[in-house]
């Protein structure tokens, strides 16, 4: 419980520096953050990019098995934080924090809110955080980027009495983004390459030696400036390096986005995994909000 405390002060105070801060200070960015500042694009020298977001997977298939499982529920909320260290938008410094609560047993999805710790069915807290750096590696190519993250764990185990929690392992996490705005301003293509590889003594983790690949393709329509529809489908494949496990799966969905203020911004996504090897066959909600001030 003190963890749980913890981290709702930290949202709150996080919270409150943003809203602050972009009431104060919201010149810096031209029109719609969602239309000209997509995660291809990087921050000013002295800007900041604060981004929550949270991600809610639930299951009652898989393929290890036919039919209905016992539900179960995994809930990861990150707090990404950047700034500007260039006078070209080329670089940006930053750190990222993961916490994750999960049950299992046929609890209800909701149950990962309760963050009860009850033995055997939940488990939750504070899991990774990373070190990030974004640039831009061409300087006549700014719609393009690369995120690259070191995750550190912070759990001591995996697994306990049969709840998953997260990866006991490092990760070194390299993402490719770059999008594509149509004449008229009215569509938008995104795409993005996430790859992870996961390092570590196999015994603790499931994933640890092996390669995770990631490619999605998100599709945008603008009515408005300060709104968009969106599809997206994303792929995903762990290679085996050494740990004899490999799997994958594919997921499809849309969602949406809303420019609250000129600094803050809102979405929600949905997505379905329609197939996969090794893996569950769930559906994710998605929430998050970002400001850029």
């Amino acid at each position: 419980m003190k963890n749980i405390r913890l981290f709702s002060i930290l949202i709150l105070f996080l919270l409150a520096i943003t809203v602050v801060s972009a009431q104060e200070d919201t010149k810096e960015i031209k029109g719609s953050v969602i239309q000209n500042l997509t995660p291809s694009k990087l921050i000013a020298k002295g800007q900041y990019d604060i981004k929550w977001f949270n991600n809610l997977y639930t299951q009652t298939e898989s393929t290890f098995s036919d039919g209905t499982e016992p539900r179960e529920t995994f809930f990861t909320s990150t707090i990404e934080g950047y700034t500007g260290v260039s006078d070209s938008k080329r670089v940006n410094v930053g750190l990222i924090l993961e916490f994750k609560s999960n049950v299992v047993a046929d609890r209800d999805a909701l149950d990962v809110f309760k963050f009860d710790g009850e033995r055997g069915t939940a488990r939750s807290g504070f899991t990774s955080f990373a070190p990030s750096v974004k640039f831009v590696p061409f300087k006549k190519v700014t719609n393009f980027s690369i995120q690259s993250s070191v995750f550190i764990p912070l759990v001591d185990n995996e697994v306990e009495e049969g709840v998953f929690l997260d990866q006991k392992g490092y990760t070194w996490q390299n993402r490719f983004f770059y999008d594509y705005t149509f004449p008229g301003d009215s569509f938008q293509l995104f795409t993005e390459l996430n790859s992870e590889l996961n390092v570590g003594n196999e015994d603790e983790s499931f994933a640890n030696n092996s390669l995770n690949l990631t490619p999605g393709v998100f599709f945008s329509y603008f009515p408005s400036s300060k709104f968009t529809v969106l599809v997206l489908v994303q792929h995903s494949k762990r290679i085996d390096l050494g740990n004899d496990f490999e799997q994958d799966f594919t997921a499809v969905g849309g969602g949406a986005k809303y420019q609250v203020t000129d600094a803050v911004n809102l979405e929600a996504l949905y997505t379905n995994f329609v197939r996969g090897n090794s893996t569950g066959l769930g559906e994710t909600f998605n929430l998050g909000v970002r400001a850029v001030f």
